[in-house]
């Protein structure tokens, strides 16, 4: 048996309907979203994100609809801000961050999460670049009868860029000590995400601290956008793992095409 763990910038839910199939077929017993958004009560269905004259659609409550079509697992939602989405010219407050998805049969034996940029936003969705955060996760897997430790990020965007800066620099740092409030070494440790650096980030120079070595540049890919990524620099989303880790499979899924990140699939034997 193996444990899957799917990474994913899901992008707000615009390709709605493939996404939604593609969780359900994929199955994952591990999956990590970024772009993610909630609205509490009932609300949901599409919305509009509006900003500087940009206006693009939105699954209003995309967590809730992730967590029905997995019935079998447990949903962890890390808003980063609060801001307004539109139904036509109602406003509906959302909240806006990463999710975590865990088969119920996994039992979750350590957790942290904190924001590795800036803080959460209670009045809008903040000034660029906006807040960030990490939610970190130790598994024991039952039918492995081991532990492991599973990070995801989704890292600034900086209008300028995807070079390193400062700002980056402290985020890779903080992940790090966010990782390490978690994971007690010696063990399995996977870390993923939409991280928006290039493959020569310094950030990839931190996380080695930890024995990480990254599973898509080290596999000679060079693309994790689908065609609905239209500029050039196509890399974005990374997987680590540490040198114990079992890879029995790992992809960068081309199709269906349920974003515009492709899913970065792992499978650990």
């Amino acid at each position: 048996m193996t444990l899957r763990i799917i990474s994913l910038n899901a992008w707000g839910g615009r390709l709605h309907e493939t996404l939604i199939g593609y969780i359900r077929q994929a199955d994952p017993d591990v999956l990590c979203l970024q772009e993610v958004l909630r609205v509490p009560g009932t609300g949901g269905g599409w919305s509009i994100y509006r900003d500087a004259g940009l206006e693009l659609p939105q699954r209003a409550n995309l967590f809730t609809e992730i967590g029905t079509a997995l019935p079998g697992h447990d949903g962890f939602f890390c808003p980063t801000s609060r801001g307004e989405l539109f139904d036509g010219d109602t406003a509906i407050a959302a909240e806006f961050g990463l999710a975590t998805f865990v088969r119920k049969t996994h039992s979750l034996i350590a957790e942290g999460l904190d924001f590795v940029h800036g803080r959460f936003s209670a009045d809008g969705w903040g000034e660029h670049p906006r807040p960030r955060n990490a939610h970190c996760i130790r598994l024991f897997s039952h039918e492995h009868a081991s532990t492991v430790t599973i990070a995801h990020m989704h890292g600034l965007r900086d209008p300028a860029g995807k070079g390193d800066t400062a700002a980056r620099k402290e985020q890779a740092e903080a992940l790090v000590r966010l990782i390490e409030r978690v994971w007690p070494g010696g063990e399995n440790l996977v870390v993923c995400g939409d991280f928006n650096v290039l493959p020569d980030s310094a950030t990839f120079t931190i996380l080695a601290r930890l024995g990480l070595s990254d599973l898509v540049t080290g596999n000679g890919l060079v693309d994790t956008r689908t065609s609905y990524y239209l500029k050039q620099g196509r890399f974005a989303d990374y997987m680590l793992v540490t040198p114990g880790v079992k890879v029995a499979k790992f992809e960068v899924v081309e199709a269906p095409e349920v974003s515009d990140h492709r899913a970065l699939l792992l499978d650990i034997g």
